[in-house]
């Protein structure tokens, strides 16, 4: 009996600890994007992003759980906290979520995508696809297929397909 009275109080003490409010909750999070060329956000104060990956795309909110992820051809959404969401169209690269909700994506290469050109996107995946139907060697074909899906993914982030 005395076993499940103190269990009963341990039980309530650990619920009143671990108890959050609202008001503890962080309402932003510390956003870098960056490429090799570019550093699009640094520290930016942002509510939201939505990233691609390869397990699949996920949103990021404050206080998400710290994680990695390997980014694929696809659009970064951000949402600051004030103003318009951002679409970032990026080829590969890395998102790390760390504890303090900060949020970093190191991408290949990145672009805002009201700056890609349809017309450079349809010719480099027309390209592409040649290379790939005179691709001689197995490296050949997993380099051209990669352009391929770079290029695809590209022309989804124009369409609005994320």
């Amino acid at each position: 009996m005395f076993a499940l009275r103190m269990s009963s109080a341990v039980g309530r003490q650990l619920a009143r600890v671990s108890a959050r409010g609202f008001a503890d909750a962080p309402t932003g999070m510390a956003f870098t994007l960056a490429s090799p060329s570019n550093l699009y956000f640094h520290g930016a104060d942002v509510r939201q992003v939505d990233v691609p990956s390869y397990s699949g795309n996920f949103g990021i909110l404050p206080n998400h759980v710290s994680t990695s992820a390997v980014i694929k051809p696809g659009v970064v959404v951000v949402y600051p906290k004030e103003g318009d969401l951002q679409r970032f169209f990026v080829s590969a690269g890395t998102i790390t979520v760390n504890e303090d909700s900060s949020v970093q994506v190191i991408a290949e290469q990145a672009i805002a995508v009201d700056q890609l050109d349809g017309s450079l996107v349809g010719a480099g995946l027309a390209k592409a696809q040649q290379q790939l139907a005179s691709a001689s060697t197995e490296t050949a074909k997993a380099e051209a297929q990669i352009l391929i899906e770079v290029h695809e993914a590209m022309q989804k982030a124009i369409d609005g397909v994320i």
